[in-house]
């Protein structure tokens, strides 16, 4: 396909390069600056990962670790990349050639149970925010916690709340069901799940209900299928054709606005066997017409779909 503008919505490969020391441009991961040159469009969402090893003493100093390693990556390849702040400037890096690079926080943690530093996150360019990782923090609780029945703290519906009134994106991928519900009901904008699946045709902790996915359609928002193998298979060797069975699933759901791309590269240990990194996503879109998907649904797939929500909120 021609002039295909791709969307991942969910990248950890900046605190992959602050344990190796290798480059953005080029390195032995699953995404670099390098391989995204094949394609015409390229807007990646990179984390700031905050692990619940840094909690709760030290989220926030780890959080601003990685965004300052995150822009020093920008300044050295100004040439290939650009921080995206504002949705307008989007297609000025895609018509430069450049990637639109958009900056996220997986684990709220990071906020150290101060609102005021949402605004400051906001104000270094943070314009989505994963509300947990797997553990709980002051917001609410993660699926792979002790606690995993409660909802939304206080705390958390606040940080929703103010989050929708800067312009930035709540991502539920990571929270229990009934913090979910709660970000359903607390919030008015558009809700994402950056890198989660579908639950009914894998059962893991990590992926969407069908009833979740109809919410997140009734918000407006957008889930990017996540290529972590256990996500994909419930025999962790996954190929293709699973990534393909849950757009597909999603799709029978009346999701064709509402699926994108999360693929969690360099924030998963192993990838499908056949999509080994960027520079195999087309290969997925390849898969959806043949499969006799349109030109225009496989587009809202691979980017259009997250681009409305960007649109919309930021």
């Amino acid at each position: 396909m021609t002039n295909l503008t791709i969307l991942d919505a969910h990248c950890d490969i900046i605190t992959k390069l602050m344990e190796t020391n290798e480059e953005l441009y080029a390195n032995s991961h699953h995404f670099d600056l390098q391989r995204t040159k094949k394609y015409q469009g390229f807007v990646q969402f990179f984390a700031a990962f905050v692990h619940t090893e840094y909690y709760p003493d030290n989220a926030y100093r780890r959080c601003i670790d990685v965004i300052k390693h995150f822009n020093a990556e920008v300044a050295k390849n100004d040439k290939h990349i650009m921080f995206i702040k504002e949705y307008a400037h989007i297609q000025e890096a895609i018509s430069q050639g450049k990637v639109a690079a958009i900056l996220t926080i997986e684990n709220a943690a990071a906020l150290a149970g101060d609102i005021k530093k949402l605004d400051e996150f906001y104000n270094l360019g943070v314009r989505s925010i994963c509300l947990t990782w797997n553990g709980p923090n002051q917001l609410a609780d993660g699926v792979r916690g002790d606690e995993i029945n409660g909802g939304l703290t206080p705390f958390g519906v606040d940080i929703v709340k103010r989050m929708n009134e800067l312009g930035m994106l709540v991502d539920v991928s990571h929270i229990t069901e009934p913090s979910f519900w709660d970000v359903i009901n607390t919030g008015i904008t558009p809700v994402i799940a950056s890198h989660s699946n579908s639950k009914k045709v894998c059962p893991h902790v990590r992926n969407l209900t069908d009833e979740q996915f109809h919410a997140l359609i009734k918000t407006g928002g957008v889930t990017g299928i996540n290529l972590c193998p256990p996500f994909l298979n419930e025999n962790n060797n996954p190929n293709i054709n699973d990534i393909v069975h849950h757009i597909e699933h999603f799709m029978s759901l009346g999701g064709e606005n509402h699926v994108g791309l999360g693929a969690d590269f360099d924030g998963i240990s192993r990838t499908p066997a056949d999509v080994t990194g960027i520079e195999c996503l087309e290969d997925v879109f390849e898969a959806l017409l043949r499969r006799n998907y349109s030109e225009e649904q496989v587009r809202k797939i691979a980017g259009l779909n997250f681009l409305r929500v960007l649109e919309q909120v930021i």
